[in-house]
């Protein structure tokens, strides 16, 4: 029973300058301490990305791949396809 009041699951985080240290709740089943640890250090890396976000300027991966879609008529893919399936 000792071993449930133990805190077994700790967790280091290293983002930069920054460092934070979680541990798990005391009292609980390892896979409850798991858990809690989790939650807590993924609300850590949101708040990082959150306050460390990537500027403007940098496009985003969807804005690139329609803006090459405008640039290539689809009907000429259609027809590719169309003529190897038929082949």
């Amino acid at each position: 029973m000792d071993e449930k009041q133990q805190i077994v699951v700790k967790a280091r985080l290293s983002l930069g300058s920054e460092s934070h240290s979680v541990e798990g709740c005391k009292g609980g089943m390892v896979s409850e301490q798991v858990v809690y640890v989790k939650g807590e250090c993924m609300s850590i890396f949101k708040e990082f990305i959150t306050k460390h976000n990537v500027p403007n300027d940098v496009p985003d991966p969807d804005e690139i791949v329609s803006s090459e879609d405008d640039e290539t008529p689809s009907h000429v893919v259609k027809s590719k396809k169309i003529r190897r399936e038929s082949n």
